[in-house]
Parts: structure tokens; C-alpha cells; sequence
């Protein structure tokens, strides 16, 4: 028998660090292979981790609530084989007893430092705690890796009759019914997405522009062959995919929208792993990410944006389904919007949305019509892109899209 570590997976491209949301197994229960083990949050998804062992789940390293960097040790599995790592605690023999099921209240420290000059982080468990108590933690001296403050710390710091968070301005009590107030404790997955939007619009200067698609070709083909569409491929038939597909035509045109900024240079990518933002209430929004979106057939193109989207509202998606993506398209119309700035997915170098399709009168040579008229919307990187390069870029889409015709479908 041997002992094989489970560590904290990357769960998408730039993320650095995962909240341990809720344990599926407890210690000492077996575990099969791929067998969900434990739900994880990151800023872009929320997953179930399946096991890559099978054996006994001997120790449960990270606590629920607890956030890890990447590459932690989170859990140990006794297996037949081992990988050889060692062990933080032995393996249960008949001379010495299995330790007890328990939680352990220590925050595994994360080994980055925190850079200088920059906020300090907290762990969503070191925040519920604070906010329990009424508690300020930047207040709190941390004794964790790099001065991080943990759980220990907010605990020893009310035993020590810290002050409350606002001397001035007591922390409100728990509101009752029929008070006009309520407080909602945020969940690990808003909280995740909040730090992450914060942290790309601190990196990249993003900038805004947006142009006017008539898309009044499109909607009648649309109109005219959805029914037919779903009778044969058993698919809905959106707007969607069309805009996905021209834009992927399009970043291979302009591979400046398809790159990253790094301390080197600019690294332009020859792949499009198309990003698509999908909204899952009340969590917030996942972006799982179609991983060779520019080699993919229209109805190949349809299928992986459907599958992704459904797997990502049931809260099945993998690892893998969200890493790796090099541009995000979000569909904000579905929610009725009708112009938007959205927030870049770093390290991307662009988003790019697309509004509610509304039919208004639009001045056409001498005369007025009604049209089927969209607003496409895009925020981009300014380190890389200026004003000029984007607005080649979304005139080209626009111009795609408003001279499109059913032989514009890539088979």
C-alpha cells in the first residue's frame, strides 16, 4: 500500500489559486477512480474534481471554505501503488490508530508573496470569519506564509478582544423579518468572480468601442430554417454560432486580438480556443471554452456551444473545459441589453459582446426602413491594441455579418 496526493488543479488559463468548496467523500471512505471527490471554485468555474486514484481517502488536507494556490496538496488517497509523495501524517496500521475525522482550522498558507504596494487578499474563510465577528482583517497581523492572515489569526484576535471593524460604525445587527434591509453572505463562486473582475481591470487599461450590425439578412434565414434545424440536429438554432464563427474567421485576420501580453512581448496565438460566457444564476457567470473553435464545421461549431452551455448550468463541466481559451464572446443580449462594456478574461487581449437584436427605422440612402438592427460591443487591452486595430476588427465582423448568406456557412 502507498499514499498518492490529490493537489489543487488549475481551473483555467491565469488562475492561480481555488476555494474548496464542499467535500463529496469523507475520511476513510473508498473512492473509485474519476469518482467526483470534491467541488472546487475558481473566479471562472465551479467544478466537481474527480479522483485520479482509487484507494481509501486517508486525509483531507484543506478544509471547506479554505483557499489554496494551485499545485497544493488537498487531499491524500491510500492507494495500491503510491506516487511516492510523502505523506504529512502516517498510514493507519494496527499499532497506530487512524487519526479522528476532523476538520482542520489551520489555513494552508499559499506560497506566493504578496506583492508590494498591493492590498492585501483574504480567503473567503478568513473573510466569513472576520465578517462574523465584525472584525476588520486588515487590522490583523497574519502569521501565514508571507504575512498572509488566517483563520487562526481572526480566531486568537477576537480571544484577544480585538476591536470591531468600525469603531465609529458598529457592524449592523442580523436583520429580521420586516426589516427594510437584508445582508446576503456572497458564495464562494461571486466572491471568486468579484476579485478576479477587480484584479483584470487593475492589469490591463481596458478601452471601449462599439459598432451598429444591421442583421436583418440573418434574422429572416434564421427565422425561416430554425424549425428545420432543430427537427434534424435535435439543436436550438441561435444567433450565437454565426457571430462565433465569423469571429473566429476574423481573429485569424487580426492575431493581435488573439494574443496575450506577457514581461516579453506580445504572444500572438495561430489556434482560436473561443471563449463563451454563460450565465449561471445564482452563482454568476462560467466561461467554458471551445478548444479549436476556427477548425470546427458550422453544426460541430453548434453542438460544442450547446453542450458546453448545458454542462456549465448543470455544474459538470471538467477541468480542462475551461482553460486554454484565447478570446470570450458573451451574448448579453439574451438578457435584453442593448450596449454594454464588458471586463476583459485575462490574459486575453478582448471580449467582445453581442446586444438584443431590435427592429427600428434606419436611414438607408435617400429613405427610411425598419431593420433588424444589433449593437456589438468590445473591450480590448490598450497595451496591445489602439483604437484603430479594434476598429478594423469589429468593422470587419459587421461587415460579415450584414453581407451574409447561407454559402457563408463553413461546412
Amino acid at each position: 500500500m502507498g499514499v498518492s496526493t490529490i493537489k489543487m488543479p488549475q481551473l483555467g488559463e491565469s488562475v492561480t489559486e481555488g476555494t474548496v468548496d464542499r467535500w463529496l467523500k469523507k475520511e476513510g471512505e473508498f473512492v473509485k477512480k474519476d469518482e467526483p471527490i470534491v467541488e472546487v471554485v475558481t473566479d471562472k468555474v465551479n467544478a466537481e474534481i474527480p479522483s485520479p486514484f482509487e484507494g481509501k481517502l486517508l486525509k483531507i488536507s484543506v478544509p471547506e471554505g479554505t483557499t489554496v494556490a494551485i499545485g497544493i496538496e488537498i487531499a491524500q488517497i491510500e492507494t495500491a501503488g503510491g506516487d511516492g509523495a510523502p505523506a504529512s501524517t502516517p498510514t493507519p496500521t494496527a499499532e497506530t490508530p487512524a487519526p479522528a475525522v476532523a476538520t482542520p482550522t489551520v489555513e494552508v498558507p499559499r506560497p506566493a508573496a504578496q506583492p508590494a504596494g498591493e492590498r492585501p487578499r483574504f480567503s473567503p474563510a478568513v473573510r466569513r470569519l472576520a465578517e462574523e465577528h465584525g472584525i476588520d482583517p486588515t487590522t490583523i497581523t497574519g502569521t501565514g506564509e508571507s504575512g498572509r492572515v488566517t483563520r487562526d489569526d481572526v480566531l486568537a484576535f477576537v480571544q484577544k478582544g480585538g476591536a470591531p471593524a468600525a469603531a465609529a460604525a458598529p457592524a449592523p445587527a442580523p436583520t429580521k423579518a420586516g426589516d427594510r434591509e437584508e445582508l446576503v453572505r456572497i458564495n464562494a463562486v461571486r466572491r471568486q468572480i468579484a476579485e478576479h473582475m477587480v484584479r483584470s481591470v487593475q492589469t490591463s487599461p481596458h478601452v471601449w468601442t462599439m459598432v451598429e450590425v444591421d442583421m436583418t439578412g440573418l434574422v429572416r434565414y434564421r427565422e425561416a430554417e430554425k424549425d428545420d434545424y432543430q427537427q434534424r440536429h435535435g439543436l436550438n438554432l441561435t444567433y450565437l454560432p454565426f457571430v462565433a464563427q465569423i469571429l473566429c474567421e476574423a481573429l485569424q485576420e487580426f492575431p493581435y486580438l488573439n494574443s496575450s501580453w506577457t514581461d516579453d512581448g506580445i504572444l500572438l496565438k495561430r489556434y482560436v480556443n473561443l471563449g463563451i460566457a454563460v450565465a449561471v444564476p445564482p452563482d454568476g457567470l462560467i466561461v467554458p471554452v471551445v478548444k479549436d473553435a476556427d477548425r470546427l464545421g458550422f453544426t460541430d461549431l453548434v453542438k460544442a456551444i450547446s453542450d458546453l452551455t448545458n454542462r456549465a448550468r448543470q455544474k459538470q463541466l471538467k477541468t480542462d473545459d475551461v482553460q486554454g481559451g484565447t478570446f470570450t464572446l458573451n451574448n448579453t443580449g439574451a438578457t435584453g441589453s442593448i450596449a454594454s462594456m464588458p471586463i476583459i478574461n485575462q490574459p486575453q487581449a478582448a471580449i467582445l459582446t453581442t446586444e438584443s437584436i431590435v427592429r427600428r427605422p434606419v436611414v438607408i440612402g435617400e429613405g427610411t426602413t425598419i431593420r433588424s438592427m444589433m449593437n456589438m460591443c468590445m473591450s480590448f487591452d490598450h497595451r496591445i491594441l489602439d483604437g484603430y486595430q479594434a476598429g478594423q476588427f469589429v468593422n470587419w465582423i459587421k461587415k460579415r455579418l450584414e453581407d451574409w448568406s447561407p454559402a457563408s456557412i463553413k461546412l
